[in-house]
């Protein structure tokens, strides 16, 4: 006996549950915000340190990268991304994220073909959709914009 498409939907509406958008939503603005924030106290406090502006530029998101990472390493961040969910996806630590998550993953299975091999699983296709998409964009911008 074969299940039809309607049949299906309503057996997977029925096995799901219902979804808190409200709260899913204000839990993904705070928590994001509040990253987004922590970015920009860093800033503060390099640029009150006496670090110049370029370099700023390029140590807090070195900064939240790291963080991001050691969090990830120590099972925190995924504590913080079951709460925050869309929160947590700022891009950097989003990215940081994609990329220790599988290699803390398959660590077992050895350096090269465990970690080496796997750890751009979730992050591969975003370097290369993002990679495509500056480039259309430079020849766009090339072509009718210069």
């Amino acid at each position: 006996m074969a299940i039809t498409g309607g049949e299906y939907d309503k057996m997977a509406k029925k096995a799901s549950p219902p979804s808190h958008k409200l709260k899913n939503g204000f839990f993904a603005f705070v928590i994001g915000g509040a990253i987004c924030a922590f970015g920009e106290g860093l800033s503060m406090i390099y640029e009150k340190i006496g670090i110049g502006r370029d370099d700023i530029k390029a140590l807090v998101p070195i900064t939240l990268i790291v963080i991001t990472a050691v969090l990830t390493a120590l099972g925190v961040f995924d504590k913080i991304a079951y709460y925050a969910g869309a929160g947590t996806i700022v891009p950097i630590t989003g990215f940081a994220n994609s990329i220790v998550s599988p290699a803390m993953e398959y660590q077992s299975e050895g350096r090269i073909l465990g970690t080496g091999a796997n750890m751009f699983k979730i992050a591969g296709p975003v370097l290369v959709f993002g990679t495509v998409a500056a480039v259309i964009y430079g020849v766009v911008y090339y072509i009718f914009l210069r």
